[in-house]
């Protein structure tokens, strides 16, 4: 199961707060369309029927599509610093 670190967790928990997202609401993680291997990130108000649930804290969650938990299984969830602030990346769980 994708595993997500605190660092993480923060970050989609301020995002969540400023966008506004319900508390059953949170960040999706979901195959891209047509383009195995890729993920695609989105706030959302609710997850999908058959999403995984991989975090939650009383504030958000992190949902993982059902087709990209197979694919993001071993892998963590963090966040990297750059010029334009902090980006998630999905790296091998240690």
């Amino acid at each position: 199961m994708l595993t997500v670190t605190d660092n993480a967790r923060t970050a989609v928990e301020g995002l969540a707060q400023e966008n506004q997202v319900p508390a059953e609401g949170g960040l999706r993680i979901a195959e891209a369309a047509g383009q195995p291997g890729n993920f695609e990130l989105a706030l959302v108000q609710a997850p999908e029927a058959e999403d995984q649930v991989v975090a939650q804290s009383d504030t958000t969650h992190v949902f993982v599509d059902q087709a990209a938990s197979a694919a993001l299984d071993e892998l963590t969830l963090d966040i990297q610093p750059d010029a334009e602030g902090p980006g998630f990346v999905l790296v091998q769980a240690q």
